[in-house]
This record gives C-alpha cells, sequence and structure tokens, in this order.
C-alpha cells in the first residue's frame, strides 16, 4: 500500500515560507537603510547603532521565544510575534524621534519577527520528525537562504516605487495574511506519537524509551559539554556570517574589484545556498552530524582565507560557489544534534542560548572589520580571524556527541 502523506511537512513548507519572511526582513535592510537615514535625519553612524540594537533584541528575543513555546506552545507564539510585527510597522512609519525609532524598528520589530524566527520553529519540526530530522531542518533553513536572496530585491524595487513607509506597511500586511491562516491551521504542537517513524522503528524506540532514566533540566543542560560545543561553533558561525554580509562587498572592491563584480560574488554564495542547503539535507540523517558538521565549518574557514586571497573574477566566483554549498548547514546541523543529544522537550530553549553566540559573533565582527581595516590597513585581521575561528569550530565539532547518544539526567544515589 501506497505510504499516505506525512503532515509534518506541511508544517516544514509553512515554517520555511515563515523564516522567508522574518529572516529576509531581518537581514535584508540594506534597501531601507539610506532612504531612512535621508528622509529622518538620521546619520548613518546614528541608524547604524539602532539596527545593532536591534541584531541584539533579535538575539535575545530568540531564548524567549523559546521558554513561551515550551510553556504555551507554537501558534501562540506566532500570533503574538505577527501582532508585535503590526505594533511596531504602525510605530516606526509614524515616528521621526530617534528613541522612539529605536524601540519601534530596532527593538520591537526585531523581537516580533525573533518570535517567527528558525529558532522559533525548530521545536516543532524537532517534535515531528524522528528519522528525518535532519532533512525537515536542512529544508527549514533554506527558507532563511531565500528570504535572503529573494527579499533584497524586492524590498528595493518596493521602496524605489513607493517609499520606505509604504513597503515597511507592505510587508506587515504580507506577512500577517501568511502568519494567521499558518498558525492556526497548519503549524500542531501535537505530533503523532510514531512522528515520521515506520512500524518496526516506533516499536524499537518504545521498546529504549522504557530503560532511558529522566531527561535533563534546562539548568543541568547548560551545563554540560555538548551545549557550549554548540554555541561556540555557532558564535564562529554568526562573526563569518555577519562579517561578510556587512565588510565583504568593501573588502572585494579594496582589493580592485568593481561594485557590480562584488555584489555578484557575494550573492553568488547565498544563491548557491538554497541548492546547498537541499543537498545537505539528504546527507543530515545518512553521515554522522558531527562530522558533516566539521565539515562544513572547514570549507567555510578555508573559504574565508580564498575570498581575500582571490584576485580574478574567476577565483572569486569559484570560492563564491563553494562557500555557498555550506553556507547554511551548521544552524540546521546544529539544532538537529541539540535535539539528538538532549531530546525534543529542551531543544527550543537551548538552542535560542545557543543562537545568542551568533548574534554576539556578528556583533564583534562588524565591529571587528571596520577597526582592524583602520587600524592596520588589512582585512586580514577580520577575515583572518573568521578562518581561524571556524577552523577551530569544525574541530571542536568532531567532539561533539555521536548520533544516537542522548545525554539524561543521572539518577540521585539513595
Amino acid at each position: 500500500m501506497a505510504s499516505r502523506w506525512y503532515f509534518g511537512w506541511n508544517i516544514v513548507a509553512a515554517a520555511a515560507f515563515l523564516t522567508l519572511l522574518s529572516t529576509g526582513m531581518r537581514l535584508s535592510f540594506g534597501p531601507f537603510f539610506l532612504p531612512m537615514a535621508h528622509d529622518l535625519g538620521f546619520s548613518r553612524s546614528l541608524l547604524a547603532t539602532m539596527v545593532a540594537v536591534g541584531m541584539l533584541a533579535y538575539g535575545l528575543a530568540m531564548p524567549l521565544a523559546g521558554l513561551l513555546i515550551a510553556r504555551f506552545g507554537t501558534p501562540p507564539v506566532l500570533l503574538a510575534g505577527n501582532a508585535l510585527v503590526i505594533a511596531a510597522v504602525l510605530w516606526t512609519v509614524a515616528t521621526v524621534d530617534p528613541l522612539a525609532f529605536t524601540l519601534a524598528f530596532g527593538v520591537l520589530l526585531s523581537v516580533g519577527l525573533g518570535f517567527a524566527s528558525p529558532v522559533a520553529l525548530t521545536p516543532v519540526i524537532s517534535h515531528w520528525f524522528t528519522r528525518r530530522r535532519g532533512m525537515a531542518l536542512f529544508f527549514l533553513s533554506t527558507g532563511s537562504m531565500a528570504g535572503m536572496a529573494i527579499m533584497t530585491p524586492v524590498l528595493s524595487f518596493a521602496i524605489e516605487q513607493f517609499g520606505w513607509r509604504p513597503t515597511l506597511v507592505g510587508f506587515a500586511a504580507a506577512f500577517t495574511l501568511f502568519t494567521l491562516p499558518a498558525a492556526l491551521f497548519v503549524i500542531r504542537d501535537g505530533a503523532p506519537e510514531h512522528t515520521d517513524l515506520d512500524p518496526e522503528a516506533f516499536a524499537a524506540q518504545r521498546a529504549r524509551a522504557g530503560l532511558r532514566p529522566q531527561s535533563l533540566k534546562l539548568r543541568e543542560a547548560m551545563r554540560t559539554a555538548p551545549f557550549w560545543k554548540i554555541f561556540f561553533g555557532l558564535f564562529a558561525c554568526g562573526f563569518s556570517m555577519n562579517l561578510l554580509g556587512t565588510h565583504g562587498m568593501p573588502m572585494l572592491m579594496d582589493h580592485g574589484f568593481d561594485a557590480f563584480t562584488s555584489s555578484m560574488g557575494i550573492g553568488l554564495i547565498g544563491f548557491v545556498a538554497i541548492g546547498g542547503t537541499l543537498m545537505l539535507g539528504r546527507l543530515a540523517d545518512r553521515l554522522p552530524r558531527r562530522h558533516l558538521l566539521a565539515a562544513i565549518y572547514f570549507v567555510r574557514g578555508l573559504g574565508f582565507f580564498a575570498l581575500v586571497l582571490a584576485g580574478t573574477h574567476w577565483e572569486l566566483y569559484l570560492t563564491s560557489t563553494i562557500g555557498g554549498l555550506v553556507w547554511a548547514g551548521s544552524i540546521a546541523l546544529s539544532s538537529a544534534i541539540l535535539a539528538d543529544v538532549y531530546g525534543v522537550r529542551l531543544v527550543g530553549v537551548l538552542y535560542g542560548m545557543a543562537y545568542l553566540g551568533h548574534q554576539i559573533g556578528g556583533m564583534i565582527s562588524s565591529w571587528l572589520g571596520g577597526w582592524g581595516y583602520e587600524h592596520y590597513g588589512t582585512h586580514w585581521v577580520a577575515f583572518g580571524a573568521a578562518g581561524v575561528l571556524l577552523i577551530a569550530a569544525g574541530l571542536v565539532a568532531l567532539q561533539l556527541p555521536r548520533k544516537g547518544f542522548t545525554l539524561m539526567a543521572v539518577p540521585a544515589a539513595a
């Protein structure tokens, strides 16, 4: 008999599109920057500071979303995030005061988008998938990569045609039109007991479950080595991603490439990452996840060295193509490994806490990229540091537990 369509894939599709909108908006601030600065009379440094505040708020919103989802469920948190997005956009387009703008656009909008981020949607997917959890989480990452590739040109066109205020209101309307039906009718926390396992695998899982001791509590889990190894890897990931997004084009232009070639080189990474995410997703449940994660960090680290050394067009495009193949894999694999090691009950909160490392790394690299070049006249300070951190993260990833290993609480002695 032909197998029935598993409803969990509907949740993956809805979650991927939600992250396309939320992550795409958060990472596509570039088109808004100059129109906002000119219209509101803000200096570039002031507006950049507001954006940095938003980055931190976005990172802090993720563990908060994990805690709220653990208590109230995913749909209520998505609806709350949608309400925050609407309130933030209406406040943003109505204010010209710097403090109010920071609170509205920097903080409130970031928190609302954080409630619909990949981190917030990881727990529900982890609950619905066991056998193909790695693939499902990679498909979720595809939404983030598509957001980076699609939202920037779409927002640029809309701002040019209608202005930044109508574009922001239009985004809030589109976000609402999708979030409401997704939260009310598609995304469900109540996964079937067997998840995506076949009957034999489910029976074996139930037999093993009866032998397992009680799972760890949150504080206990955060004191264990695997959590901090994942945290360090995401720190290196955020450091490298934000460095490339902020200083990649200036670095390439300083090395003699024109603006169009530089933008094509950086954009090619995001474009190839969509296909790379789908390819890696099929490997995530077939190969040891720690080995695949280590390989991703190693290749990406070498890519940062190669990017600084690139002197011709073909060297740049080849480096970007290879880098794009592994650009998104670390986030999906990190969440899958956390679910493997600590169980699905804690994955949302733990992933949110670990993702703070990603945001901290991004903030540091934004500063180091400018400071290092101004003081030493070279981009090797920041880009070399990114390469070293990623290679170190690869070595640390090799020390992660193997798939099938689950950390559980040790019963207290009588």
